[in-house]
């Protein structure tokens, strides 16, 4: 028999809000988290501005033993934890240190690259011939399982500690997978979320390929601009978002807050055919993984309230609304409501799927659809396929439903997952 999923905890470190109160307040208020990065324009990118959350040593130290933080340069496992153990606690569960494992209990953290300034660190000593000096956490700070060991190890995790990477689409991939083991009954509950480093060694590479804007150096709030006919590129961001699912049965049985029910959703690939590669979306993939994600979660179109797009402010917006009107068999004024959080956070990245679902999630809890900004100039190609009313630029108080998040990623991958809100009986 399989099993209901629900969401009874959320973290969130990101670029406009550190902590749910007040990435709350940003989200409904339309806060960007943009800023100018000197250490970008010292390095004479074209794009100087990013999304970086701000967290302070004693922030750190909240989470991480001064011992721990003694040669510790991974600024996405930082997140990552910090997030994780965040929606741990906001779930109710126990901090307590035992020498069991909670063989319930795992999670399924994902990255795209872990601990780049670390690697960075490590290369130069090795080449100094101080490989001796590199410390005992080298390692740890780099594997791509970085985050969930450690993750695994404050929170005492018995059932799978795994971290998943699939670019973009990472995020929403993971909170996907731990639905699949939680239904199965394999798991009773699974820290669910991913997390992006920060800084120019990642960056770089987007810079190099021209997707990244370098017409808002001098106005960083102004940068990100999805679904605008103005849009220049993405504004590069990272952060984590973090989200505890759990079966009904459990949740309920220890009284647990419930955010949302997870009903279901869809993973493919375009197999980087029929127009999909590398970096471009095999479009037909993108509509057949938003209708198999319907299908599996019993969902009309007509019930969706609002959908929380990819939409990363590049040439690819007008193509997604396409996309996203021709699965659903809706436009103008009948599609939902839509919107982009990266127009406050820029692209996390790996951490983009974790991040924008937190928000998606908060907004069915609290009823409200937050505002898109930097659109006051739609793009054509976008308003003629769904009506301006849908792309709301207010924060809108509306009780909601459900909520369709979905993200794609380079390699031609996609992933849609439905949120419902949860109804007492």
């Amino acid at each position: 028999m399989n099993k209901r999923v629900v969401i009874t905890g959320l973290g969130i470190v990101a670029p406009n809000g550190v902590g749910l109160p007040a990435f709350t307040h940003a989200i409904q208020n339309g806060i960007s988290g943009i800023s100018h990065v000197t250490e970008l324009e010292r390095l004479q990118f074209s794009c100087q501005i990013a999304g970086k959350p701000v967290i302070s040593t004693e922030l750190s130290l909240q989470y991480f033993t001064e011992l721990e933080l003694r040669n510790f340069n991974s600024s996405g496992i930082l997140y990552g934890v910090i997030a994780g153990i965040d929606a741990w606690k906001d779930a109710g569960l126990s901090m307590e240190i035992n020498d069991e494992p909670d063989w319930d209990s795992g999670t399924i953290f994902g990255t795209g690259t872990s601990g780049i300034d670390k690697f960075r660190e490590s290369i130069y000593k090795i080449d100094e011939l101080q490989t001796r000096r590199l410390g005992s956490t080298a390692v740890a700070q780099t594997m791509n399982s970085g985050v969930s060991a450690y993750l695994g190890g404050k929170l005492g995790l018995g059932n799978q500690v795994t971290t998943n990477s699939s670019a973009c689409t990472t995020g929403t991939e993971s909170i996907l997978m731990a639905y699949e083991r939680i239904k199965l009954g394999q798991a009773k509950r699974i820290l669910a979320g991913s997390t992006n480093d920060s800084g120019p060694y990642i960056w770089g590479g987007f810079d190099a390929m021209k997707v990244c804007t370098f017409k808002h150096n001098d106005t960083p709030e102004q940068g990100s601009r999805p679904m605008s006919a103005t849009a220049s590129g993405f504004v590069p961001g990272s952060g984590a978002g973090a989200l505890v699912l759990e079966d009904l049965e459990s949740a309920l049985a220890r009284g647990a807050k419930i955010y949302a029910e997870v009903l279901g959703g869809n993973i493919n690939s375009g197999g980087q055919r029929g127009g999909g590669t590398m970096t471009a979306p095999n479009a037909t993939a993108v509509k057949r993984c938003i209708t198999e994600a319907l299908k599996n979660a019993n969902v009309d179109p007509i019930e969706i309230d609002t959908i929380n797009g990819h939409l990363t402010a590049t040439a690819k917006d007008g193509l997604e609304i396409q996309n996203w009107s021709e699965a659903l068999h809706l436009s103008g004024d009948n599609f939902p409501y839509i919107n982009s959080l990266k127009s406050m956070v820029g692209h996390c990245l790996s951490a983009s799927g974790s991040v924008e679902s937190v928000a998606s999630v908060l907004q069915l809890h609290h009823g409200f659809i937050f505002p898109n900004i930097n659109c006051e100039d739609l793009h054509p190609e976008i308003t003629t396929i769904i009506g301006e009313s849908r792309i709301p630029q207010q924060l809108i108080k509306k009780e909601l439903n459900i909520v369709a998040k979905a993200s794609f990623g380079f390699g031609d991958v996609n992933a849609c997952v439905l949120f419902k809100k949860y109804h007492y009986d």
